[in-house]
């Protein structure tokens, strides 16, 4: 199996599994960055879209392979049930993003809300459940394997593919485009 980037972790190797599901909070805490910068309306759509995306995916990993496997492997499960409740807050914020549009007056504060929820959801999960996973006996391996393949099918499922150019950096690369041909302009 290759080495993931960010599999590294103060000398020791991060289960699979776990770094599957950073790489993905790190994703999408960048895309919340992103969007908090953006003015261009259409640039937020696509953003929030590509947020709205991601989320649907990685909650879907969480509650059908990532939660059962931690929920057999801790003697606690409050930490998971926490985070589900969490996933059904995120899923609630997620829809009414949907229906909205970026000239409703309550778009930003959606997509910001979300962001705000969203990175409590992450530094839990990586500062109590991630920590207490990794002294349980869970296969990592099997676990990031079933993972993997999970994602790639609910990716899918939404017309998503892995890997692909992702729509906020098109949008990012049209927008100092248009600074430099502005500035250009300006400069004439």
């Amino acid at each position: 199996m290759a080495k993931r980037k960010g599999s590294k972790r103060a000398g020791s190797r991060q289960p699979e599994a776990i770094t599957m599901l950073i790489e993905d909070h790190q994703k999408v805490q960048k895309m919340f960055k992103t969007f908090e910068r953006t003015e261009d309306h259409q640039e937020q759509q696509q953003l929030a879209t590509q947020i709205c995306n991601e989320l649907t995916v990685h909650t879907q990993l969480e509650e059908q392979v990532f939660y059962p496997a931690a929920r057999e492997a801790l003697e606690e499960a409050d930490l998971i049930d926490e985070a589900t409740v969490e996933h059904q807050v995120a899923k609630e914020l997620i829809q009414k993003i949907k229906q909205s549009r970026p000239h409703d007056e309550e778009y930003c504060a959606l997509v910001t809300v979300l962001g705000e929820y969203v990175n409590h959801h992450i530094e839990e999960e990586q500062e109590e459940l991630f920590p207490q996973l990794k002294k349980t006996e869970i296969d990592f391996e099997a676990l990031g394997e079933e993972m993997q393949q999970k994602k790639q099918e609910l990716m899918s499922e939404l017309g998503l593919a892995e890997g692909e150019e992702m729509p906020m950096e098109g949008a990012m690369a049209r927008r100092q485009r248009g600074q430099v041909s502005r500035s250009r302009a300006a400069n004439r």
